[in-house]
């Protein structure tokens, strides 16, 4: 019986998780670069994964659609409180800006929280992955790995198809 119970947990789960994803383009048509407030974002948004702040008094909004989305947003609100920009991180162009030698509060300050943190003692490195798209199909589906070392900076980077889309 608790097999049962755990299957329907997880299938309300990734229902929950399709829905959240599918109202995105909804909820951002619903949005406007200086127009829209911070109210605005949240009624629309729900409360931020992490808030960064930034240089110029403005405030970043983290909303994370891992492990099973393929986005990451971030919402930038000014210190007028009005929306400055609102981005999907998860791009190649972002991750060619991901460089060795970077902090890992750098990445994830640039990319958003990974769907999966992987920690290898042996070899003293911990792995940060990503899923994206690279192209408009559910098929282009690809993970994008940050490797860092024990004083977590970056070592290298790398993608590859999804395994649980492609499991060649």
């Amino acid at each position: 019986m608790q097999g049962s119970t755990t299957r329907k947990w997880l299938a309300g789960l990734c229902t929950s998780l399709l829905l959240l994803a599918a109202c995105d383009p909804q909820n951002i048509s619903e949005l406007e670069e200086g127009v829209s407030t911070e109210a605005d974002v949240r009624e629309r948004f729900g409360a931020p994964e992490a808030v960064w702040e930034a240089e110029d008094g403005a405030q970043v909004y983290e909303y994370n659609r891992q492990p099973a989305g393929h986005r990451n947003y971030m919402i930038t609100i000014g210190p007028d409180g009005r929306m400055a920009a609102l981005r999907q991180v998860l791009t190649p162009q972002n991750f060619r800006q991901v460089v060795p030698g970077m902090p890992m509060e750098a990445v994830r300050r640039m990319l958003g929280k990974p769907m999966k943190v992987t920690t290898y003692d042996l070899k003293r490195e911990t792995h940060y992955d990503w899923r994206y798209l690279d192209g408009p199909n559910p098929g282009d589906s690809k993970i994008f790995t940050v490797v860092f070392d024990r004083d977590l900076r970056v070592v290298s980077t790398g993608s590859m198809r999804d395994p649980e889309i492609d499991p060649k």
